[in-house]
């Protein structure tokens, strides 16, 4: 798969994810990521509006469902999201739910090894119930709950080249990571970079960042892009 680069949108009002959105299409995103809190906070019409203004574009609706998979991803689909998110920790069945409504409504399905105790058998795991992707991923609680209490914070690169291994499908990269350490997790085999929190997205606020994001988009989509040879 080639690199691409998603934008996650963890903002939590329409207006400005539309902005943060054109802004990143702009500097050369290639997928929209309706990031969880912007879908607590507006639901569907978050992807709707993003679908709206980006008819071409695919959306990722980063719901981590644990229950109710097939309502979940149903939902999100008629919205206008091309793919979603299960947790690889929801029961096996929700997962077959989720996987089974992707197939039937052309939606991808994107398993999250978030809070699982063995990141790389998750990962599997998530494969052999027909996950589309797998995202191996380092929890923003996770994180800071370390930091504060003095102990040494994992970061998804420390197993990356693992869970590429034991999986055949597409896997990204998320929790903790610097720019430089997102842009080279194509490096890892996987192809697929996220940006959010904190390279673009004010984490404590949920707000776009402050400073001149653009220029660093372009930056970014250059030098990941460059992957594509």
């Amino acid at each position: 798969m080639k690199a691409i680069v998603q934008i996650s949108l963890d903002i939590i009002s329409i207006p400005e994810a539309l902005d943060t959105a054109r802004l990143a299409m702009q500097s050369g995103v290639d997928w929209l990521e309706a990031g969880t809190p912007l879908i607590i906070a507006e639901g569907m019409n978050g992807v709707r509006s993003l679908r709206g203004e980006f008819p071409e574009t695919p959306i990722v609706a980063d719901l981590k469902t644990m229950d109710g998979g097939w309502l979940e991803a149903e939902m999100m689909a008629k919205a206008g999201a091309t793919h979603v998110v299960v947790m690889e920790r929801a029961h096996p069945e929700t997962i077959k739910m989720v996987v089974k409504a992707g197939r039937e409504l052309g939606v991808k399905v994107m398993g999250d090894n978030l809070g699982a105790e063995d990141k790389v058998a998750a990962a599997k795991r998530l494969e052999d119930l027909g996950c589309d992707f797998v995202i191996h991923h380092i929890g923003y609680d996770e994180r800071r709950g370390l930091v504060a209490a003095g102990k040494p914070c994992p970061s998804p690169l420390d197993q990356l080249r693992d869970v590429v291994a034991a999986v055949k499908v597409p896997v990204q990269a998320v929790g903790g990571l610097s720019i430089e350490q997102a842009i080279r997790t194509p490096e890892y085999g996987a192809p697929l970079v996220v940006l959010g929190a904190p390279l673009t997205i004010d984490a404590d606020s949920f707000k776009t960042a402050a400073g001149n994001i653009e220029r660093v988009l372009r930056l970014i989509c250059e030098r990941v892009h460059a992957y594509r040879g």
